[in-house]
């Protein structure tokens, strides 16, 4: 094993403008957590107002988000985290910068802890240490084993079939269980689109770097579109029904292994990986899928959260706002 990680490192399977992207993915991360607590107040304000989002935010809630100086300002800075990711996207592959994104993680964890005043337990801070300790983990064995591989029209147009019975799927399980629908639910459909985005996106800008305009490029960009809009639509009912560091938990868990699981099926991506990291990437993932399950089960919030309503939303409703973002 050793033999193979040494040869792995002197190869470099990263290029040095890849290095460059890694910061740069830091950065969004950081956006990422500023605009996601930004936007979970807007929601938990909404929500007090109006004391029906049992069934999903409706089109006047949605409306009403935009009143909202929290959720717009949040919304600005998820669209910074969007051009910082898209940036790194374009220098170094999926398999590194999306894992990076669970940086996010701690800086929610702790803004929302200031926010909230509610100071997580034992139990949520090894949660928290297991996403961000799976996805690192997970990050480090990319770093050496990925490859940014031409993604071929073949692959393009599987990745766009499989998106299309993702959509179908979760827009079927909407549909018909709703009223069911708690935030884990949200978070697990709003991460696999989002997985999704991120494996489109890198190819829509690999395509427009090269000149390769045909309909296949506006097939993605429309499915680019589509699956960004409902990943977002299910990221809003999720801050009203959990805390923001949960959803941002499940984001930055979720999304990258199911871009990573894209990368290596069907872009092989880790195609040259040894033996020996293809049970890394295994372990190291399942570790952090356990933390966000932990974190949702053990988070105080969560712990609080009565229904389907948010706990902050609970405290905004009885005229008691929590914080002094609007």
């Amino acid at each position: 094993m050793g033999t193979v990680l040494m040869d792995a490192t002197n190869d470099l399977a990263l290029q040095p403008s890849a290095f460059v992207g890694i910061p740069i993915a830091l950065i969004g991360a950081c956006f990422l957590s500023i605009g996601a607590q930004l936007q979970h107040h807007g929601v938990a304000k909404v929500e007090a107002s109006t004391h029906d989002a049992g069934s999903g935010l409706n089109l006047a809630q949605l409306g009403r988000l935009l009143a909202r100086p929290s959720w717009v300002i949040g919304t600005l800075m998820l669209g910074l985290a969007i051009v910082f990711q898209l940036v790194s996207l374009s220098l170094a592959p999926i398999m590194v910068v999306q894992p990076l994104g669970a940086v996010a993680l701690v800086v929610t964890a702790i803004l929302n802890a200031r926010v909230s005043h509610v100071s997580l337990n034992r139990s949520s801070i090894v949660a928290i240490g297991l996403c961000v300790g799976g996805v690192g983990a997970f990050a480090f064995l990319a770093a050496f084993t990925a490859r940014d591989v031409p993604v071929t029209s073949q692959a393009l147009v599987e990745i766009l079939i499989i998106l299309a019975v993702v959509l179908v799927a979760f827009g079927a399980l909407f549909f018909y269980l709703r009223h069911r629908f708690k935030a884990l639910m949200y978070i697990v459909g709003a991460g696999v689109l989002y997985g999704f985005v991120a494996t489109i996106a890198k190819v829509v800008i690999d395509r427009i770097s090269n000149g390769e305009w045909d309909w296949l490029l506006v097939l993605c960009i429309v499915a680019l579109i589509v699956a960004a809009v409902v990943g977002a639509y299910f990221v809003q009912n999720a801050y009203s029904s959990g805390p923001p560091d949960l959803v941002i938990a499940g984001l930055t868990v979720i999304d990258p292994l199911v871009a990573v699981t894209i990368g290596i099926l069907i872009l092989n991506e880790a195609a040259q990986a040894p033996w020996w990291a293809m049970i890394g990437f295994v372990l190291t993932g399942a570790v952090a899928i356990y933390g966000v399950f932990m974190l949702a089960r053990h988070h105080p919030q969560s712990l609080e959260a009565s229904g389907s309503a948010a706990p902050e939303a609970a405290g905004l409703s009885n005229g008691s706002p929590r914080s002094g973002l609007d």
